[in-house]
């Protein structure tokens, strides 16, 4: 492997970097982007048990802000619960933005570097072809021998380039997908919460219980 990547020349070196950048995001954001870290299952339903009960406190709102991006939307909301809806859903917006973002670190570079990597096994090929042509030039081609250093280079460069493309690329759209599903769930959540809590305090104000008010 190691004369592998000499053959390659200095071309070799930022391939090597991307490749090793390429494999800690995906590692990360897969570890970071996982259901039960991002979308704990049934926190709506403990959410409103808490609404409901009237356990609702700085303390809970603290831990469920803390908890999850989910919680940390769903906890914005809670805090602005006694607001007119629009103020409540703009907040919630806001936060969403903020947590979308969030969930979004490091794709961006991911991109680039799929984007990238066969540039860089292209630029590999050309300094591999100008060595071949500068042993052309001094010493004829007489000479396989002279000629293959420049022909390995080109070739090496390129596949590497490629080898280091391909898998990013794929991690970059899996990525992406995850993403946009996850925030859509959270949407769902959000605005359920937001239609739970608006019947809510509309049947408090009447007097009334109605248990279709529960998410």
């Amino acid at each position: 492997m190691l004369e592998i990547v000499k053959a390659g020349g200095w071309v070799m070196f930022p391939i090597i970097v991307c490749s090793v950048m390429s494999a800690a995001i995906i590692l990360e954001r897969l570890w970071t982007l996982q259901e039960k870290r991002v979308l704990p299952r049934h926190l709506t339903k403990e959410v409103w048990e808490w609404v409901s009960s009237n356990q609702l406190n700085h303390e809970h709102l603290k831990t469920l802000h803390d908890s999850s991006p989910l919680g940390e939307i769903l906890s914005v909301g809670l805090t602005n619960r006694h607001r007119n809806r629009e103020i409540m859903k703009e907040r919630i917006e806001d936060t969403g933005r903020h947590v979308v973002h969030d969930l979004e670190r490091y794709l961006n570079p991911l991109g680039t570097i799929a984007a990238i990597s066969p540039l860089l096994g292209l630029l590999g090929t050309v300094v591999g072809m100008v060595n071949v042509f500068e042993a052309i030039t001094s010493q004829g081609v007489g000479n396989p021998a002279v000629l293959a250093g420049g022909i390995s280079e080109a070739l090496i460069t390129t596949a590497a380039g490629l080898i280091v493309a391909i898998p990013s690329l794929i991690g970059y759209r899996y990525l992406r997908g995850r993403v946009e599903s996850i925030v859509i769930r959270m949407e769902k959540e959000a605005i359920t919460l937001v239609e739970a809590l608006h019947r809510k305090r509309y049947l408090d104000a009447l007097g009334q219980s109605d248990e279709s008010a529960e998410p």
